[in-house]
């Protein structure tokens, strides 16, 4: 597997939103994917992006994109991308990414709309890039050449299905998952949660977030059948995930508190499974992925780790953390993971997912 010789063009969709924004910064330093062009709202098309957007980044807007012209979302505008990355919101994503798919586009999603769909691959780029097999079938079931959609997955499944992968690996199926999350405010996006409601409390209701988890761990972690055309989604492993979600008044970072039983006895002791996060590798390092972190997983000894304002940044996000690995007293094991729900959570799985199609030869370079 080789770089690319010549930067692609990239388009991103949805660049005016926090995610698109984050598409941005990721890629005006990327080694092989050059933005190209930039969609939003009819409100913003026509206009220079710094005119267009309202930049909430740390860093400023990069010079390569200030006066890009913002283009209307339709696929005729963006016909020179080898690659489109939406960060459109889910209420207008579904038809956009069609349409771009329709015009032999690769779109790399990180909306909900589609994951469900039983041709388009759910890709957390830590676990299961070997899911992107299933773009042939897509493909040959919409009469495509080059076009396709892979979404990423719902940024707190993303945290909890990286060690749940590591685990499973060393110690075979995982039958039971009870997970408690405490995420991050910027997950709802911008404007985001009122500040009265988040100020001083917790809001122990996040809309439709329970469910994604609890199914799209399945599919995450299942395989792909023999011939490439369905997702096993755990048939005959099934892993039973049960989650409780919170809004907490916290920016960045999404915490989880996890307990997992093995179906394999006796389970791994803590020692053990330690050990198999340490060491859990993932093919996205192997294929030399830019963005794809040195750690998969960093496992933390200090007994207060991990905390979102010391260790969201570790490694820009792109991997996760975990602490307080332990006998869970009713199952086998808890412990606690933190991922970074803007870089790993969105934007960062996208690219990666993307690094990989290409070097891997899905993608045309």
């Amino acid at each position: 597997m080789t770089l690319p010789s010549n930067p692609l063009k990239v388009g991103v969709l949805g660049a005016t939103g926090t995610v698109g924004q984050r598409f941005i910064l990721l890629l005006s330093t990327h080694p092989f994917f050059q933005v190209h062009a930039l969609g939003a709202s009819a409100r913003s098309a026509g206009l220079p992006y710094k005119q267009a957007v309202r930049w909430k980044q740390v860093q400023p807007i990069p010079e390569a994109v200030r006066d890009l012209v913002v283009k209307n979302c339709v696929a005729e505008e963006f016909a020179d991308c080898a690659i489109v990355f939406s960060g459109l919101d889910a209420d207008v994503a579904g038809d956009i990414e069609q349409a771009f798919r329709a015009a032999e586009l690769a779109v790399f999603s990180n909306a909900k709309n589609f994951r469900r769909d039983p041709t388009v691959p759910l890709i957390v780029p830590l676990v299961n890039t070997s899911h992107l097999s299933m773009i042939p079938y897509q493909r040959s079931q919409l009469s495509l050449q080059k076009g396709f959609i892979v979404t990423n997955a719902n940024c707190s499944t993303t945290g909890l299905v990286i060690p749940l992968a590591a685990l499973e690996k060393a110690f075979g199926p995982i039958d039971t998952c009870l997970v408690t999350t405490m995420q991050a405010i910027s997950g709802a996006g911008y404007p985001g949660v009122p500040s009265f409601d988040i100020f001083d409390n917790i809001v122990p209701h996040i809309g439709g977030e329970e469910e994604k988890i609890e199914w799209e761990a399945a599919k995450i972690l299942g395989g792909i059948s023999d011939n490439g055309q369905s997702f096993d989604l755990r048939e005959k492993t099934p892993i039973n995930v049960s989650a409780n979600c919170n809004r907490v008044p916290v920016l960045e970072g999404h915490t989880e508190c996890v307990s997992v039983r093995f179906a394999r006895r006796p389970p791994p002791t803590v020692e053990e499974a330690i050990q198999a996060m340490r060491s859990f590798t993932c093919e996205a390092q192997t294929a030399g992925c830019p963005s794809a972190p040195r750690e998969v997983i960093f496992v933390h000894e200090e007994v207060d780790r991990p905390q979102p304002r010391l260790d969201r940044d570790f490694q820009k996000g792109a991997g996760v953390n975990v602490g307080r690995i332990r006998p869970c007293p009713v199952l086998d094991l808890k412990f606690v993971v933190l991922s970074n729900n803007v870089a790993i959570g969105a934007a960062t799985s996208s690219i990666i997912n993307a690094e990989y199609a290409v070097l891997t030869g899905v993608v045309a370079s």
